[in-house]
C-alpha cells in the first residue's frame, strides 16, 4: 500500500478526540504525520479520560467549527497540507434533541473548513466524512452507489445530505479551475465499531458499559440487521482518498462510500453473540423500555465498487474478527487496565498485517 503522499505531512483532524479521530491519529502517526487537532473540549468520564490520556497528537487544539474566526486562525497558523474533517454531531438521539445545533454544525461548521482553506492556502486536500444515511432510505436490499439521490428523513440525515451538496457547490465555484491546488472529497461510512467507542445509545458501547460491571445489557432492536465493519476499514479508504487527490484530478469533488463484506450484514443479537465469545459471562435480553423515543433507519447497505474500482481499496475484516477484536479492546482496557495507545498500536499492526 503507497501512503507516501501523506507520510510525514502536516495534518489537521477536526474530531480528533471522538471516537474515529482517535484512531485517525494513531494511524497517522504511524506515518510520521504532524498533527494538529481541532475539537470541542466536551469529554467527560471514562471517555473524557481516554482522550486526555492517548492523544499522540502534536498540537491539541479545542475549539468549535461552528466559530469561522477560530476555524480560520488554526488553518492560517497551521497550514496543513491534508485536513480529514470528521467533527459532526455524530448521534441520531442528541440530534433529535437539538436540530438547530446539528444543522449548524454539520453544514455550517464544514462550510467554515472550506470557507477557510479557500481564504488562506493555495494548495491543501480535503477529505470530508459524512455517513451511509446521507441516502434517501428506501429500504433496498441492494447497495446504495454514490450517484443515488440524496435525503434524510431525521435532522441527523437531512444534515448529512446537506452537506453532501453543500460541499459538492463550493468545489464546483471555487476548488474546480486547475489553477487551484484544492481538491476535496467526501467519505460516506456508517456502523463502524471498535475500541474505544463511548457514545451513548449504540450497541457496543451499551454493553461494555453494562458487562464491565457484570450487568446484563437490554437491546434495542436485536432482530434489526446492520452492515458492521471495523473504524480501521473506513479509515484507511480515507487515507487511501487523500493520496489518491493529490495525482489524480478527476477525483475532486467526488464521493466515495466505505462499508464492510456483504457477510458482515447480520442482526444486532448476532453481533452481541460474536461479542459474548471474548465477554463469555456477559448476558442481555430485548427490552421495548430500551427503544429510542426516536425513529430508527431500515437495512441501509452501500455499494463500495467505485472504492474498488479508483482507489483499490477494499474491507478484509470478516465479522467474527471485527467483533472479536473491538471486544478485546474493551476488556483489555476495561479489566486488564492496558494503556489505550498499547492497544490502538497493537490492533493498528494486526489490521495493516491483514492488508
Amino acid at each position: 500500500m503507497d501512503w507516501r503522499e501523506i507520510s510525514g505531512k502536516k495534518v489537521l483532524i477536526t474530531g480528533h478526540t471522538g471516537f474515529k479521530g482517535r484512531w485517525l491519529v494513531a494511524l497517522l502517526k504511524q506515518l510520521g504525520c504532524v498533527l494538529s487537532g481541532y475539537s470541542l473540549d466536551d469529554g467527560s468520564g471514562i471517555d473524557g479520560e481516554v482522550n486526555r490520556q492517548c492523544m499522540g497528537i502534536d498540537a491539541d487544539i479545542r475549539g468549535d467549527v461552528r466559530d469561522i474566526k477560530d476555524v480560520q486562525r488554526v488553518v492560517e497558523s497551521f497550514k496543513p497540507d491534508f485536513i480529514f474533517h470528521l467533527a459532526a454531531e455524530a448521534l441520531v438521539s442528541r440530534a433529535y434533541e437539538n436540530p438547530r445545533a446539528t444543522w449548524e454544525t454539520n453544514v455550517m461548521g464544514t462550510m467554515n473548513i472550506l470557507e477557510a482553506v479557500r481564504r488562506t492556502l493555495e494548495k491543501c486536500v480535503i477529505v470530508i466524512i459524512t455517513s451511509d444515511k446521507c441516502y434517501e432510505n428506501n429500504e433496498w436490499m441492494w447497495g446504495y452507489r454514490e450517484i443515488d439521490r440524496l435525503g434524510g428523513k431525521d435532522p441527523y440525515s437531512a444534515s448529512k445530505a446537506g452537506c453532501e451538496i453543500m460541499v459538492r457547490s463550493y468545489v464546483h465555484t471555487y476548488f474546480q479551475s486547475s489553477c487551484t491546488g484544492v481538491r476535496v472529497a467526501t467519505g460516506r461510512a456508517g456502523n463502524v465499531i471498535g475500541g474505544g467507542d463511548w457514545s451513548k445509545d449504540r450497541i457496543v458501547p451499551d454493553c461494555m458499559r453494562s458487562w464491565s460491571k457484570s450487568r446484563k445489557v437490554f437491546l434495542r432492536n436485536p432482530k434489526s440487521t446492520r452492515p458492521w465493519q471495523h473504524v480501521l476499514e473506513p479509515l484507511r479508504g480515507y487515507i487511501q482518498l487523500a493520496c489518491k487527490l493529490c495525482n489524480v484530478d478527476e477525483l475532486n469533488g467526488e464521493a466515495f462510500n466505505f462499508g464492510p463484506l456483504t457477510s458482515n450484514s447480520i442482526t444486532v443479537e448476532g453481533l452481541v453473540k460474536e461479542m459474548q465469545k471474548v465477554w463469555t459471562d456477559a448476558e442481555w435480553e430485548s427490552s421495548e423500555a430500551a427503544k429510542l423515543q426516536v425513529g430508527e433507519s431500515g437495512l441501509l447497505s452501500l455499494s463500495c465498487e467505485k472504492a474498488s474500482s479508483l482507489l483499490d481499496w477494499r474491507p478484509v475484516l470478516g465479522i467474527e474478527e471485527t467483533a472479536y477484536l473491538t471486544s478485546e479492546w474493551y476488556i483489555d482496557f476495561l479489566r486488564y487496565n492496558y494503556d489505550p495507545e498499547d492497544l490502538y498500536a497493537r490492533d493498528i499492526a494486526s489490521y495493516m498485517s491483514r492488508v
